[in-house]
Order: structure tokens, then C-alpha cells, then sequence
């Protein structure tokens, strides 16, 4: 993946080379000081992003469990907990949701005597965990629907209660099945997580608005921070295909 992402940084600048004056391509020109000193700065706003696109993944999938759960009840009561969850969640842009978890939640903790400071980093996860856990919460539904209703009746002809029968029959088969689309629900979090920029967290997005400050060359510098989520969707979906096989996911097999 890594000479991948150089070659494709090389054509870039090959291409800016043979063309005319308005190109400049030599700000990410990695066989210059400052082109390389600015594809380090950029690149230095990944870590940021993996650590909250996965921390807000898996509180994501979590979440997302919990609120599927009671919609697979018998009682009303409950399943209208997760209908009601689910369609607010789902009926919230993600930009007002940050603004609001940001900007919004502490002045709550305030209110309420305490003294809870949300900083950019854990704003941005706290905003994709939740958003995502509706999205998530579907997956989850969509999965344990798919698995045969005398399954969980001879779960209970043994004695399994219905938080048993979930873990031990169920949602083993279901996470096989509902693995594909919860790494769509990963790729979806990785590139969501471009607004947490506008909170100030230093991600790649981020880097990138900085440096067209300074050096005004968007079209050079927003190409190369495509090409930055290109190659980790691509190795993300590398990774989700291996998962795949491992867990028996892939019916090709």
C-alpha cells in the first residue's frame, strides 16, 4: 500500500511537471525539502484519524447491540424504546450532532454541577459512536432476523433464556452474516470522521485545510489527502476481506 500511495504521489507531480505554470505540484513533491517536510505534515494526521474512527467503531458496535436488543422483544414497550432511538438517531445530520456534543454537552454537565470538559478528540468519537450506533443498531436487527425462528425455539426447549439464547445460538451466526455491512459501517465512520476538523482536531482533514492556508494550492494538497483515505479504505477492505475468510463470511468459499 505504501508504494502504491508513492506511486500514485509520483504521477501526480510527474503530471504537474509536463504541464502548464498554473499547476503546483511541487508542494507535495516528496524529492524536495518542503514537499516532503508538507507530506509529513499531512501525514502525521492519520494516527488521529485511525485512533477515532476505531475507538468510535467499537463503542459504536456496542451501542449498536444494545439498542437492537429490545427491538427483538416480545413486549411493545421495549421495542418502542428502539424504534424511537433509532429513527432520532438516524434523523440527525452528523455536523449539528458534533456542534451539539461539543459545544452542547458540557454546558449540560454544567448545569447539572459538574465540571465534564469534552475536548475535540473525544467529541468526535462521542458524536460517530452515536450516530453510527443507529445505523449499526439495523445491521444487528437485519442479522439476527436472518437466522431461522427454530433455532431460538430449540435454544428454549433447553432451558436458554432469551439473553442466552442471544449469545450462544444467535448472534454467533448473526456477526458472520453482518460482518460485509459492519465494515461498510467502519469505511463510513474513517471518512465521517473529516468533521471533527471543524471542531480543531488535528486529522488529516485538518492538516490539509492548514496547509492550503499557507501555501494556496488546494487542488494539489486536497488530491493528496484523496489519495491519504483511498489508501486506508484500501486497507481497510483488505483487512475486512481476510475476516471474511477467517470467519467463514465469504460464501464463495
Amino acid at each position: 500500500m505504501t508504494r502504491l500511495f508513492i506511486s500514485l504521489l509520483g504521477l501526480l507531480a510527474l503530471a504537474g511537471c509536463s504541464s502548464s505554470a498554473t499547476w503546483g505540484w511541487y508542494v507535495i513533491d516528496p524529492t524536495t525539502p518542503s514537499g516532503w517536510t508538507n507530506i509529513k505534515f499531512l501525514i502525521s494526521g492519520m494516527g488521529a484519524t485511525i485512533q477515532i474512527s476505531v475507538i468510535a467503531a467499537l463503542i459504536s458496535i456496542v451501542l449498536g447491540l444494545l439498542v437492537a436488543l429490545p427491538g427483538q422483544s416480545s413486549k411493545r414497550g421495549w421495542r418502542m424504546v428502539n424504534r424511537v432511538y433509532v429513527e432520532f438517531i438516524r434523523s440527525i445530520p452528523l455536523l449539528p450532532m458534533l456542534f451539539w456534543v461539543f459545544y452542547g454537552l458540557p454546558i449540560i454537565f454544567r448545569s447539572m454541577g459538574l465540571n465534564i470538559p469534552i475536548d475535540p478528540f473525544w467529541g468526535a468519537i462521542i458524536t460517530l459512536a452515536i450516530s453510527d450506533s443507529a445505523f449499526t443498531a439495523e445491521i444487528y436487527r437485519s442479522g439476527i432476523q436472518s437466522i431461522a425462528r427454530g433455532q431460538s425455539e430449540a435454544a428454549q426447549t433447553v432451558g436458554l433464556n432469551y439473553f442466552q439464547t442471544m449469545r450462544y445460538v444467535i448472534l454467533p451466526q448473526a456477526i458472520r452474516r453482518i460482518l460485509p455491512p459492519l465494515a461498510n459501517q467502519f469505511i463510513y465512520i474513517v471518512k465521517m470522521s473529516a468533521f471533527a476538523s471543524v471542531i480543531g482536531m488535528q486529522e488529516l482533514t485538518r492538516r490539509a485545510n492548514e496547509l492550503v492556508v499557507t501555501e494556496y494550492r488546494p487542488l494539489e494538497l486536497y488530491s493528496l489527502l484523496i489519495l491519504e483515505y483511498l489508501v486506508l479504505v484500501l486497507i481497510i477492505s483488505a483487512g475486512v476481506r481476510w475476516l471474511e475468510r477467517r470467519m467463514g463470511s465469504d460464501e464463495r468459499r
